[in-house]
């Protein structure tokens, strides 16, 4: 595969005009929750989800057990975090000491020399044990063989179903199924209390797209080829776009131009949707007695295939520490302690299985309270995070890495853009060829930069 890359001051130059536009983003979003423990304090910048909100709960133990490590935490929504983080770090602002970031930053910021090599400290306790990460997390989160990052939750993506609607209705899928078979499946199992599939139409690179862009590569579509000539108008893209605007408008949820993935997993764990494609963190609410209807009754599948197999996604939430920070050192004893072994051991014993950071580690999955908790889903969810490879995304070669993203600066804009003409399609408000038309005109503006960078590259040698 043939990657081509900026300069390191072209590069520069794109993510800080990308921190400029979010700074003012943050500067309008609030200051978040801070947790300060006093004195010259480690400032954590975290996203506020339940996993990490958990984290802030436990660290008192990690001071106890560091005496002169004092914490501050920074913890905010998704947006709110990507912001302020991006914002920080790209400009060298040096406010944060450890960063809540993920395998779309990661690669990207350790190129740009904006964070601190992990590796060299990981070197130095061998009680750590990085091999014990999952693999494809592990690549994903390194740059030049190093990681720059680590992991504290990963998820890929598979199909979720209903088993008891499922059969009784005798419909059963295989167990590598294509799309076309979900959707018959979904035509036979949708009616007017009932949708049949749930699939993200929420606005957002990081919503509908998620989804979308793993069907776009089962179809053997991509963004760029390996020119950067955008191809919004093969026929890969139209095929793989077309089957799903048609698919969640047929047999989807109402209102599904507004459905992202709370509103899908409300649905199945509420018995009002036969099936739901997303991410495999959602068994932690669909196994939960206290918030899922269907608890014990939920069937899992790998993400369909088509033209290519192995489609699931590759997220994770990951620390690291910006290069700028003068508390290196007692950073990476906190990130140390917040993705190694003893930590997630800690939670499943103090919190309870359910409440473990999914998806980073393999010993997870064999801590005795989670391998209970984890039986009907541990293989299917494992399989999945394995298979997925970010650096070969698709069936043809691209100049990008990245699955259900692509690991370019300018995707944060291009994605979004692209999204709400998608979105705009699944309410019925513009066609399909609209649309992808019009993402042609948005991603052509990106891929004439590249090649424009190549041919200077070119002319200069």
């Amino acid at each position: 595969m043939t990657v081509i890359r900026r300069s390191a001051r072209r590069r520069a130059a794109a993510a800080g005009g990308l921190a400029a536009a979010t700074a003012l983003l943050a500067g309008c979003s609030g200051a978040g929750v801070f947790t300060d423990g006093g004195g010259s304090a480690v400032t954590v910048a975290m996203v506020s989800n339940s996993q990490m909100t958990d984290a802030v709960g436990l660290a008192p133990e990690f001071e106890r057990a560091n005496p002169g490590v004092k914490l501050k935490f920074v913890t905010l929504s998704e947006n709110e975090a990507r912001a302020k983080i991006t914002a920080s770090v790209s400009t060298g602002g040096g406010e944060f000491d450890v960063v809540m970031i993920s395998n779309y930053e990661t690669r990207m910021w350790a190129q740009n020399g904006w964070l601190t090599d992990l590796s060299s400290l990981m070197d130095r306790d061998p009680s750590y044990d990085p091999g014990d990460f999952i693999p494809t997390l592990r690549d994903a989160l390194s740059y030049q063989g190093r990681m720059y990052s680590v992991p504290f939750y990963g998820e890929s993506s598979f199909l979720m179903y209903n088993k008891q609607m499922f059969a009784k209705a005798g419909i059963t899928l295989p167990a590598e199924p294509t799309w076309p078979e979900v959707a018959d499946a979904a035509r036979k199992l949708h009616s007017r209390d009932v949708a049949g599939i749930c699939l993200r139409g929420k606005p957002g690179w990081g919503e509908v797209l998620a989804p979308l862009n793993t069907v776009i590569n089962a179809f053997g579509g991509r963004w760029f080829d390996e020119q950067w000539n955008p191809q919004f108008d093969s026929q890969q893209m139209r095929d793989a776009v077309r089957f799903y605007v048609d698919t969640v408008r047929n047999y989807g949820e109402a209102g599904a131009a507004s459905t992202g993935f709370q509103e899908c997993g409300n649905l199945l764990a509420q018995g009002q949707a036969a099936m739901w494609y997303d991410s495999t963190a959602a068994v932690s609410s669909l196994e939960s007695p206290e918030t899922s209807k269907i608890a014990g009754q939920v069937g899992y599948l790998p993400a369909p295939k088509m033209a290519k197999s192995g489609n699931g996604w590759l997220y994770t939430w990951s620390l690291g520490i910006p290069a700028k920070s003068t508390r290196a050192g007692d950073a990476w004893k906190f990130v140390s302690w917040m993705t190694s072994k003893q930590y997630i051991a800690g939670v499943a014993d103090k919190l309870g299985p359910s409440r473990v950071p999914p998806g980073s580690r393999l010993s997870t999955y064999e801590l005795p309270a989670y391998k209970e908790l984890s039986s009907t889903f541990a293989k299917q969810t494992l399989d999945s995070m394995l298979a997925a490879d970010q650096s070969r995304p698709t069936l043809e070669p691209v100049p990008y890495t990245g699955i259900q993203f692509l690991a370019i600066p300018e995707f944060q804009d291009l994605g979004t853009r692209v999204s709400q003409q998608i979105s705009a399609a699944i309410a019925g408000q513009i066609s399909v060829d609209d649309a992808l038309a019009q993402s042609q005109k948005y991603a052509e503006v990106v891929g004439k930069s590249y090649r424009d960078s190549q041919d200077r590259t070119g002319a200069a040698r």
